[in-house]
């Protein structure tokens, strides 16, 4: 299809781009024009595809720049080169894409996806969501037992901001957690597409990296077990072995392969970063006790005050404490539970 120059109207521009998919992606992608659509039907856009409109959608959305507020691992470091939830997202979403891209999938579902999969998580990083886990579970309401990031992502973009995403881009946000699960060849396996077992691999991949140079920038971690030094010595090398692992056990492939060895070195890092950093970071730095504090007296307030408009209920707590940064937690904490006389002495003259 050509354009003729000087026309101010793209039509068909999404059908272009459709047609080009049919071409050059592989078999086994997820193509946008065989989407099973929106809970919502809408009129197609003109220009983008309708997982192009998702990414886009997500990308404006106000969870997506609450991010960059709120904790990875390491709370209020003192530095400005560790990761937010931000930068991990980012991260997540540039692994992903470099997989897809090699294996011809389609980018823009995984853009999609890995730019939504976190916006449902909790100030203070996975310290805030069991604290928040832990006040619903003594809370006892039963409609709502619990909490968990990637079920909250998907509300986030389902009700709180109706964005009203793709059945694919819907599917890849809520299946994209193992938690502290072992990895396994299921998890290549697609549940609903291939983009998006890539992007949950791509996940694991990212925060272990990250997490780890975050360590070891922060001193916490002084060098890197034996068991890793095949990956390289850097953190780019570590990435990129992964990373290529992927690609070439995965090549014209209805799932996302990683080889035996691989396989067992990403589940041997995960459980040494838990003992090593995860479990001990709330022993070496108490501040994170602090915090956990605060997500929890912010939901009982709440509960038990009130909330503002908008909000109401159990799930509304849960709503509003959830979308919560780092640091209007810490400012509505100060404001509900620390007298004005006190808080002006801190500022000092």
């Amino acid at each position: 299809m050509r354009f003729t120059q000087g026309c101010t109207v793209p039509h068909h521009v999404r059908e272009f781009i459709e047609d080009r998919e049919d071409h050059i992606l592989s078999e086994h992608a997820c193509r946008a024009s065989d989407s099973q659509g929106r809970e919502r039907e809408e009129e197609p856009d003109a220009v983008r595809t309708c997982f192009q409109r998702d990414r886009d959608r997500i990308l404006h959305s106000k969870a997506f720049r609450r991010l960059k507020h709120k904790t990875q691992v390491f709370i209020d470091p003192q530095g400005d080169h560790y990761r937010t939830r931000m930068t991990h997202t980012l991260e997540v979403a540039q692994i992903a894409r470099t997989i897809g891209r090699a294996l011809r999938l389609n980018e823009d579902l995984i853009e999609a996806i890995a730019l939504a999969h976190d916006v449902g998580h909790t100030p203070f990083g996975h310290a805030g969501e069991s604290a928040l886990d832990e006040a619903l579970i003594a809370l006892g309401d039963p409609q709502v037992p619990g909490f968990r990031h990637y079920d909250q992502s998907l509300r986030v973009v389902d009700v709180i901001e109706p964005l009203n995403l793709t059945y694919e881009v819907r599917q890849g946000i809520g299946g994209h957690s193992k938690g502290r699960g072992d990895l396994s060849a299921r998890d290549g396996e697609p549940t609903s597409t291939l983009e998006a077992s890539v992007v949950r691999i791509s996940d694991r991949i990212a925060y272990l990296n990250h997490d780890l140079d975050d360590a070891l920038r922060s001193g916490m971690l002084q060098s890197v077990p034996s068991e890793l030094a095949f990956l390289g010595s850097k953190h780019g090398e570590r990435v990129g072995a992964m990373v290529t692992d992927a690609i070439v056990h995965s090549l014209d492939q209805p799932v996302i392969h990683l080889s035996d060895r691989m396989m067992s070195t990403l589940n041997f890092m995960k459980e040494w970063l838990f003992e090593e950093v995860y479990t001990r970071y709330p022993v070496l730095y108490p501040d994170i006790r602090k915090a956990q504090a605060i997500v929890r007296a912010l939901f009982q307030h709440y509960c038990d005050q009130g909330l503002p408009t908008g909000y109401a209920g159990t799930q509304g707590a849960v709503d509003y404490v959830a979308g919560m940064t780092d640091r209007f937690a810490i400012t509505d904490y100060e404001r509900l539970f620390i007298p004005q006389a006190f808080q002006s002495a801190w500022a000092g003259p």
